[in-house]
């Protein structure tokens, strides 16, 4: 569990101080909690957003900034009730919220078609309220639409999964109307890049490249 793996990782952290494809953002975005000043920094006019919760958010920021045309994924908390809930709350499992990715993007350079195609590829949507290694309901994955265009998009890309029987079992991955999205401490905002050596080891010792390639490697439609 992430809990386990990564608690070492996270004190080291803590101590060291370490658009119908989208929702355009405005400064009074819906859906969001405080902003963090990387996000402050990378809302411009016109871009859209796309919230996601794929386990880790370490592993889904690094998973969406990879996509040509988003320009910053911001690790936070989404889908509780308590309100501005902290790290040691939210991996509690005490409030009911998941480890989540809110992705800013230029819809000019990318659609919300393809950040779906990400999303899938990077998920084990095979089991509910667990991804990979780390188990708990605020690990549960799932798709949490700001519209109702991005409802429709995301149901879509579900059914057309489910319809292709690409795997046994079936696909159990939430697509949700999107609660309140807390930005997480910002020891946990980029944390891949500013610790890239524990980063690798905890995505390692979790098995997610290697349950993702068992998952998805045969897979080559777009989803």
């Amino acid at each position: 569990m992430k809990k386990t793996i990564s608690a070492a990782i996270l004190s080291v952290a803590v101590l060291a101080g370490a658009a119908l494809v989208g929702t355009t953002i405005s400064a009074n975005a819906a859906g969001s909690g405080s902003a963090t000043s990387g996000e402050q920094a990378a809302m411009t006019k016109g871009d859209a957003v796309a919230i996601f919760a794929g386990g880790c958010f370490w592993c889904m920021e690094q998973a969406m900034e990879l996509v040509p045309g988003v320009k910053n994924a911001i690790s936070g908390y989404i889908g509780g009730t308590t309100k501005n809930p902290t790290y040691r709350q939210v991996s509690a499992g005490t409030t009911g919220h998941t480890e989540a990715v809110k992705v800013i993007y230029d819809p000019a350079k990318v659609n919300y078609q393809t950040l779906l195609t990400a999303f899938w590829k990077n998920i084990d949507p095979l089991v509910a309220d667990r991804q990979f290694c780390d188990g708990g309901s605020q690990y549960r994955a799932g798709i949490f639409y700001l519209d109702d265009n991005q409802k429709k998009l995301a149901s879509a890309s579900k059914a057309k999964l489910i319809a292709a029987k690409v795997f046994k079992t079936p696909i159990v991955t939430e697509v949700t109307k999107a609660s309140t999205f807390y930005p997480a401490e910002d020891y946990h905002q980029g944390y891949y890049q500013k610790n890239p050596i524990r980063y690798k080891y905890y995505k390692y010792a979790c098995g997610r490249k290697q349950r993702l390639k068992q998952l998805w490697g045969g897979y080559k439609k777009s989803s």
